[in-house]
């Protein structure tokens, strides 16, 4: 039977769990896992949020493969009160570099998020600055470029202070506090499939 858990990943854990140097990896929070149980995809370091771990091969191709376009929504938090022309460039798509070469993202769906969404507090916390304001938007993708949510938001002057990633289709980390994971059976595949 294959095996499904959600996880909350902190900020500042690598998504990985062979050790590196000092840095939390995922065998902090899952020392009793089976060997054949990986993380679907990745998120960077310095990002939170919902990670899959499953040992499901059929499924991870399905979510890693670009040509099922396969959507993930991510909260994001970013330097200054974020503009209606750029909210409608993040949807459009926008230039970035990938590999050092020009690319254009795909269509994408972004939204401001207000009030701000109800988040765990982060360890360190993001800066604060009273005079320049943060505003959080919600941004689903369907391609996963290195680095991609914090380029685009770089690219319409708005620059990521805290990313995280809310959902996976339709699966979210609504109820599951940072660090800690659930587990779930096969029928979380239509979930996570849904577009």
């Amino acid at each position: 039977m294959q095996q499904y858990y959600f996880f909350h990943k902190p900020y500042h854990v690598l998504s990985q769990f062979s050790a590196e140097g000092e840095k939390k990896t995922l065998a902090h929070f899952f020392p009793q896992i089976s060997k054949n149980i990986y993380p679907v995809g990745r998120l960077d370091y310095d990002s939170e949020g919902l990670l899959l771990l499953t040992d499901d091969k059929p499924l991870t191709h399905q979510l890693l493969d670009p040509s099922f376009a396969h959507p993930r929504t991510y909260w994001v938090q970013v330097d200054g009160d974020i503009t209606d022309d750029a909210i409608k460039q993040l949807c459009n798509g926008v230039e970035i570099s990938v590999d050092g070469k020009k690319y254009r993202t795909k269509k994408a769906t972004a939204k401001k998020i207000t009030p701000a969404p109800d988040v765990a507090d982060r360890e360190p916390p993001v800066r604060f600055r009273k005079n320049i304001p943060t505003s959080w938007i919600s941004l689903t993708l369907t391609e996963g470029k290195n680095r991609q949510v914090r380029k685009m938001t770089a690219a319409t002057g708005f620059p990521t202070l805290r990313l995280i990633r809310h959902a996976i289709g339709q699966v979210t980390l609504d109820d599951i506090a940072p660090g800690a994971y659930k587990q779930a059976n096969e029928s979380v595949k239509e979930l996570l499939l849904a577009k």
